[in-house]
């Protein structure tokens, strides 16, 4: 297991706000967006949002480009290629409620 492969299980199998984390590496995946994109899109708080985007930033997890409010949020080359590492950990921790959620 690499190093990312620890803060992944971390970041979305062991700790507190993990399930919004997964929402939202899922959106940027899905599309690049700013904070109050995925806000919106999500229907969460946009101070909710930051801090989870911070987290993942600084764990290697997204990138970004722009500034500050217009910054845009993207899938880090090293997550990109750790992307079927991270459905496994999903697979492996879906709940029974879990089991619609894409």
């Amino acid at each position: 297991m690499d190093s990312l492969e620890r803060v992944l299980w971390w970041l979305f199998a062991g700790s507190a706000g993990a399930e919004t984390r997964r929402r939202v590496l899922r959106a940027i995946r899905e599309q690049p967006r700013n904070a109050q994109q995925l806000a919106q899109a999500l229907g969460v708080d946009y101070t909710t949002v930051r801090h989870h985007l911070r987290v993942m930033e600084q764990n290697g997890i997204v990138t970004t480009t722009g500034d500050r409010y217009g910054k845009l949020y993207f899938l880090s080359n090293a997550m990109e290629a750790h992307w079927a590492v991270f459905e496994s950990i999903l697979q492996r921790t879906r709940r029974p409620k879990d089991e619609g959620a894409g």
